[in-house]
């Protein structure tokens, strides 16, 4: 693989280097301190070693990335303003709207109405998996005021869903441009891609993007897009269907870590 670059950074008190594919996205680091190599996707190992070998110093261990000790999860102890886990499908937009509401008469709907409509019904799918072993967090808020819509964690991995209102449209997906009808064409899966990435770099540990259009009448994908899958709200409960990735306790140690208001502050 061509075009990786090494980018050194400071993480809590200790030095990572990260390698970075060259639209910037981490797909690896290094930790000089714990020896560790952690890989974001096992078939990029040779290239990031590669990569990295000018920099390692002595022997490695490599893999995926730990998931947090149970030491750690006992300082994951939250204040009922930092936990996430209340925070309802929408959340941001609830709040909004309720501040301002806007005139009680529009020549158009709202679009923060109709962006909740789209998000609630995404979210309502997700938390019906709770059972079924799988957590979501709604509205995870991300520095430089955007957010994450829905973060689903399971036994199948980590998916960051942006959602989409797009009833009774025809949706085109051309990489990374979306198409809704007749309107300008708007390169959605790059900001999809940022906020799994994003959230993998806060999490260390993979999570995957995902695009959930909600109504559409139509859905053309003329090339599956680069890593991100597309769904409609319909199917967004298929997600649920990947197993295999997380144990039970790792699924809650990622959960503890992504309701935590304070592991989103420094992504």
């Amino acid at each position: 693989m061509d075009g990786l670059r090494v980018i050194p950074t400071w993480r809590h008190g200790r030095e990572r280097l990260y390698v970075c594919l060259p639209d910037g996205r981490n797909i690896a680091w290094y930790d000089r301190e714990a020896g560790r190599v952690n890989l974001l996707g096992e078939d990029r190992e040779d290239d990031v070693l590669r990569t990295l070998g000018p920099f390692i110093t002595g022997p490695v261990t490599v893999g995926p990335p730990p998931v947090p000790t149970p030491a750690e999860l006992a300082r994951l102890t939250l204040h009922p303003d930092d936990d996430l886990a209340p925070n309802r499908p929408g959340e941001s937009l609830l709040v909004a709207l309720d501040r301002d509401p806007g005139p009680a008469r529009r020549l158009r709907p709202d679009p923060r109405r109709r962006a909740l409509e789209a998000e609630q019904t995404v979210g309502d799918a997700l938390d019906r998996l709770d059972g079924a072993g799988w957590h979501a967090v709604h509205s995870v808020p991300l520095p430089g005021g955007s957010r994450i819509h829905h973060l689903l964690i399971g036994p199948g991995g980590l998916f960051a869903l942006h959602t989409l209102y797009a009833r009774k449209q025809r949706v085109t997906v051309a990489d990374p441009l979306v198409t809704l009808g007749r309107r300008e064409p708007i390169a959605l899966l790059r900001r999809v891609r940022a906020d799994a990435d994003r959230a993998s770099y806060a999490l260390t540990a993979e999570v995957r993007p995902v695009l959930a259009l909600v109504g559409p009448t139509a859905v053309s994908v003329p090339a599956a897009p680069r890593e991100v899958r597309v769904l409609t709200d319909l199917e967004v409960q298929t997600l649920a269907r990947q197993g295999g990735v997380l144990k039970p306790a790792d699924v809650e140690a990622l959960h503890a870590m992504a309701r935590d208001r304070n592991t989103w502050t420094r992504v």
